[in-house]
């Protein structure tokens, strides 16, 4: 049974030597995400075209994910690099000082905290390893006493707990990267910190007039992170292509307890969304340093699988980690393992379902027929890659590939679970595209004679929307 789950692992130094980014796509990376937190807009474009260049030699569909920043909301530097707080101590937040921090205080990145805090909030500086109270806010000064202390370092980032930070999630930074994103045409933009429907609505209108040059509209990422994003789960989902369960950030806001069930709710509201989702943070972090995860690592990896999502993410292990290529091999085995274990029971999943696009019906029918009659493929034919999204939502443990005449497309498929998309030749004769299909599949060894196989597509063909035929078909 080939992987379903798709890989996304980060570049960084550890992963941006030639060789190993090409050991990196054939141990089964899928997506390739660029975080736009490092780095300048040369070496992002730079690492694009040496993703593509590699994943085209080793004749792989690989998808680009451009990460944007999001807000720096981060205390300031220090004249040491560090200090040590205790707890008990008093610590200022000044957003009006410019001198290095020290014992007493430290400046701020984001300048509007103390407009946001007031006197009895919590504060949680760097993921919630150090904890503030809020006593008084005088000015722009927020003074605090150190609750839980601990080493304090440079740019440290901060969370109120419970939410609450007016910070915008589109920076003027994450703005002109947005541009930089759509020069080397990235499949996705993963959009960090959105609080409402509007923030991702206003990604995607900055993303598809800056990809108007070269008629490209990437796939928008919603990256759920923040405590008010989660109420409004729903407008998000359909402001988006998909969500990233970011668990950092959002467990430092929402308390680490609350974060596996909130997970579980994500990718199932993403799923009935028609929607993707990636899982994301710590999820191999001890191979950072260690050649093999640890048991914890290995089921939290399984059980967000098992939970439905459509990639798992390495950030820190690929980027800057020890074992880069063990820990996506280590990742794929785990994955595998677990979709083995998956039980299938479809016809629970159409009985309450309602298709008012044909387009829609169809790939549902397909799914069906396929997994009734036990077909070894089911094919979409398909311009935009929406028909094969539908049918990736439910698992049948059919392998659908997506055959698409458009290189985009085939790129945004990358990341969609249990599809495997292929670029074949633009056809408007129907029987000679369904002719290639088969010849492709049985090529590939993925069809044999007497298998059967469903197949869908539009008629007239090379319209996005059209698809309005199912087939199956016996390999002669």
């Amino acid at each position: 049974m080939p992987r379903a789950t798709k890989i996304v692992a980060t570049l960084g130094p550890a992963s941006s030597d030639p060789d190993v980014l090409e050991r990196l796509l054939s141990a089964g990376v899928d997506v390739v995400r660029l975080n736009f937190s490092h780095g300048s807009a040369q070496d992002h474009i730079d690492r694009a075209n040496l993703v593509r260049s590699i994943a085209q030699k080793l004749g792989k569909p690989v998808a680009l994910m451009a990460d944007l920043q999001g807000p720096k909301i981060r205390v300031g530097k220090f004249a040491d690099g560090k200090v040590q707080l205790a707890a008990g101590e008093r610590f200022v937040l000044d957003a009006a000082r410019a001198e290095p921090g020290a014992l007493d205080g430290v400046g701020l990145d984001y300048k509007e905290l103390p407009r946001d805090v007031k006197p009895g909030d919590t504060l949680l500086l760097n993921d919630g390893l150090i904890v503030l109270t809020v006593e008084a806010v005088r000015g722009e000064q927020v003074h605090t006493v150190v609750k839980v202390g601990g080493e304090l370092s440079n740019n440290k980032g901060i969370n109120k707990q419970g939410g609450g930070l007016t910070a915008p999630a589109l920076t003027a930074k994450d703005m002109e990267d947005i541009k930089t994103a759509m020069a080397f045409q990235a499949d996705y933009v993963a959009v960090s910190f959105p609080k409402s429907a509007t923030d991702m609505e206003m990604a995607r209108q900055l993303a598809n007039v800056a990809g108007e040059p070269w008629r490209h509209k990437p796939g928008m990422i919603a990256k759920i992170e923040r405590s008010e994003a989660i109420p409004l789960l729903d407008p998000i989902l359909r402001a988006s292509d998909g969500i990233m369960v970011a668990r950092g950030d959002l467990a430092v806001e929402v308390g680490n307890a609350a974060v596996p069930a909130l997970q579980k709710k994500m990718i199932r509201m993403a799923r009935e969304h028609d929607k993707i989702t990636i899982t994301a943070t710590q999820m191999m972090e001890s191979m950072i340093v260690n050649p093999v995860p640890t048991r914890a690592e290995v089921s939290d990896v399984a059980n967000a699988v098992l939970d439905g999502t459509d990639a798992v993410m390495l950030s820190a292990e690929t980027a800057a980690g020890k074992y880069p290529v063990e820990t996506v091999e280590q990742m794929a085995m785990i994955a595998l393992e677990a979709e083995r274990a998956e039980d299938v029971r479809l016809d629970a999943n159409f009985t309450d379902r309602v298709f008012s696009r044909i387009d829609q019906s169809i790939a549902m029918g397909a799914l069906f027929t396929a997994y009734h009659l036990g077909c070894k493929a089911i094919v979409a034919l398909t311009e935009s890659g929406s028909t094969a999204l539908w049918m990736s939502r439910h698992n049948i443990h059919v392998p659908i590939f997506g055959m698409t005449s458009k290189a985009g497309s085939q790129a945004r498929m990358a990341l969609y679970r249990n599809v495997r998309p292929l670029l074949i030749p633009p056809h408007t004769d129907r029987d000679t595209a369904l002719a290639e299909a088969e010849r492709l599949l049985v090529e590939r060894d993925v069809l044999r004679p007497g298998d059967t196989y469903a197949i869908t597509c539009g008629e007239p063909m090379g319209y996005p929307g059209g698809t309005n035929m199912l087939k199956v078909c016996r390999v002669g």
